[in-house]
């Protein structure tokens, strides 16, 4: 507050002496022009504005997270605090001949922690935290990005020895931007000063010092860092913090409802299941968005049906106002009760959940939820899924007696998973080199891979017709159907004919056909 009323003081003297100047005759425009670039400079970081700019560092006590609140990461905490014990017991690292550690890189996608790790690195070597962003290193003056890196470890050994501490870590996010590989911008000398400045800082580092120092670095490109930053002696370790499994995602959604009023019916572990791929944030996201839609009901507990619904939201996002018109409420019931019998019969207990209430840019959707996490997939696997996603398209022409642009989608991803069939080396063609394979050879391999999948979901839905029609009846008068109710229909079991419609069996049969005229003669690799 002193400080503002002194500029103030200040700023009313400097002008009062300017127009004193000019009544008195001088010419004043040469200071007042040098007073105009100086306040420019310092407001665009140069000269004093250093210091003033980067004080927006993180700082003061101790950070509050510990490992405990990490959920999940076991492997990547276990690797983080193994390596921190050589910092907090450093007297018996000595005597082992250990050199001290000057920096940990945590790697791995957004929203998987990594910056609560390292602010329970800090907590569990009792240290100083200080925190910065790597974009706050670059500007356009040069040696500005240098002068930040002095000042950041600088803040660091300050705040240290203001709280009384023995040891600062330095967090440094989205690290890549700051230590980029060098010479990638031609004509621009201020990235490679600054990465130089950084590893000048950590070469400075000794175990010596009144205050030790650890650089953690958070980044979700590794493959962008400058190789003399990731060599050993300064970033020693290289921690991967990965996407949670399924245990994981069960300990995260224990910690982020620890908090929150759970009704009798909730299933933690069915939540974990039915969200492969979230990250942690996705989970916080998905507990929130819970309490939100039980807040919105006047609930006093968070039922499971709320979890189920914040699923949806934090995958779709939120359900919007669009209504389609009666005909095409029939057709996307009759597209989502295509995709959601085949994945079922093709894979047990799959479907959680079908809707074709618009939400984001979906008017409809099947929410499946595998038993288990898949990290590879055999051909099967990918034969299945594509007969899954086809089969809207077939239910469509099979109810309504025409496709739409419904299915466009589906049909990329159809072509995508089709496509790694063929590059894996699952395809007649056998092991390929994608680079060298002639594009008509991929097409044609890649079309006959669908067409039969086409063909396998078609006899389905044949076999299947009285529970598609069920199930679609179902949603265009409740627009929702849960996986329980789902089962309930498919084990009426299918009906006794098992034939298509005769227009659509003879479509299926002709493009089988003309797809083998087209291929025949052309062996596999050659045009």
């Amino acid at each position: 507050m002193m400080d503002d009323v002194w500029k103030e003081i200040a700023a009313g003297a400097a002008i009062g002496a300017v127009i004193y100047l000019a009544y008195a005759g001088l010419n004043v425009l040469p200071v007042v022009f040098l007073a105009a670039l100086v306040y420019v400079l310092a407001q665009a970081g140069g000269l004093r504005g250093f210091s003033r700019r980067f004080a927006t560092v993180k700082r003061g006590s101790l950070p509050g997270p510990t490992f405990q609140d990490v959920g999940g990461q076991s492997s990547a905490k276990k690797e983080l605090m193994e390596a921190l014990d050589f910092v907090k017991a450093s007297h018996v690292a000595e005597k082992l001949g250990i050199r001290p550690l000057k920096g940990i890189l945590l790697t791995g996608p957004p929203g998987t922690g990594k910056t609560m790790l390292a602010k329970a690195a800090a907590n569990y070597t009792d240290s100083a935290f200080v925190a910065a962003s790597g974009s706050e290193f670059i500007e356009v003056y040069a040696g500005v990005g240098a002068q930040r890196v002095r000042e950041l470890f600088r803040t660091a050994r300050d705040t240290a020895r203001s709280m009384g501490r023995r040891g600062a870590v330095v967090f440094i996010d989205e690290i890549e931007v700051l230590g980029g590989r060098r010479g990638q911008n031609v004509g621009h000398l201020e990235y490679d000063q600054t990465i130089n400045q950084l590893l000048v800082e950590m070469d400075g580092l000794s175990v010596n010092d009144d205050v030790r120092i650890l650089v953690i670095g958070a980044t979700n490109r590794a493959d962008l860092l400058d190789p003399a930053l990731t060599r050993p002696g300064r970033f020693d370790r290289v921690v991967r913090v990965e996407i949670p499994d399924k245990e994981a995602r069960l300990q995260i959604l224990k910690l982020h409802t620890k908090n929150k009023p759970l009704a009798k019916d909730v299933d933690l572990e069915r939540v974990a299941r039915g969200t492969f791929g979230f990250t942690g944030a996705h989970l916080e996201s998905l507990a929130n968005e819970a309490a939100i839609l039980a807040m919105r009901e006047g609930r006093l507990e968070i039922e499971q049906r709320h979890l189920e619904d914040a699923i949806e939201k934090v995958i779709l996002g939120e359900k919007i106002e669009r209504r389609p018109s009666e005909e095409e409420l029939r057709r996307i019931a009759a597209h989502e009760a295509g995709h959601a019998v085949v994945s079922e019969v093709l894979d047990a207990g799959s479907v959680a959940s079908i809707a074709i209430s618009p939400r984001g840019g979906a008017l409809g959707y099947v929410r499946n939820a595998p038993r288990d996490d898949r990290y590879i997939y055999p051909k099967e696997q990918l034969e299945n899924e594509i007969a899954g996603l086809v089969a809207g398209a077939l239910a469509e022409e099979i109810a309504c007696g025409s496709r739409s642009t419904g299915a466009a989608e589906d049909f990329e991803r159809a072509v995508h998973l089709a496509r790694r069939i063929v590059l894996s080396g699952m395809s007649p063609l056998g092991v390929v080199d994608g680079q060298s394979l002639p594009a008509e050879v991929l097409a044609r391999a890649v079309s006959q891979t669908i067409s039969d999948q086409e063909k396998r979901a078609g006899e389905i839905l044949a076999k299947y017709e009285r529970v598609v029609t069920g199930v679609a009846e179902y949603l265009v008068k409740h627009e929702r159907m849960d996986g329980e109710t789902f089962g309930k229909f498919m084990r009426a079991g299918p009906r006794p004919a098992t034939s298509l419609p005769e227009t659509v069996a003879a479509r299926l049969r002709n493009r089988g056909r003309s797809r083998r005229r087209f291929g025949a003669g052309t062996a596999p690799g050659r045009e």
